[in-house]
């Protein structure tokens, strides 16, 4: 299996979801990114996966704001992407 699943079904345990790798299959299947009949990813899905931190939270923040990603810097500390100095 990918870390896609194994990665969202850790974050998914954390907040104390009851059943954390059944609702991380579940999601990935709304948005996309797993095959609807098989644990499978499709190709979003393993775009997704290559994509390292900075890339998914520049990602995320880019598609929220409208803006483009190099718009953005990433903070490693906070796992966020913020607009760099002098954007507005």
């Amino acid at each position: 299996m990918g870390e896609l699943l194994d990665r969202l079904t850790s974050q998914l345990k954390t907040q104390g979801n009851k059943d954390p790798r059944n609702s991380a299959i579940l999601f990935l299947r709304k948005q996309g990114s797993m095959k609807q009949d098989s644990l499978e990813l499709t190709k979003k899905g393993l775009e997704r996966e290559k994509m390292t931190p900075a890339e998914r939270a520049i990602d995320r923040a880019s598609k929220r704001s409208g803006r483009d990603p190099e718009d953005y810097e990433y903070d490693p500390k906070t796992n966020r992407a913020t607009l760099k100095y002098g954007y507005r």
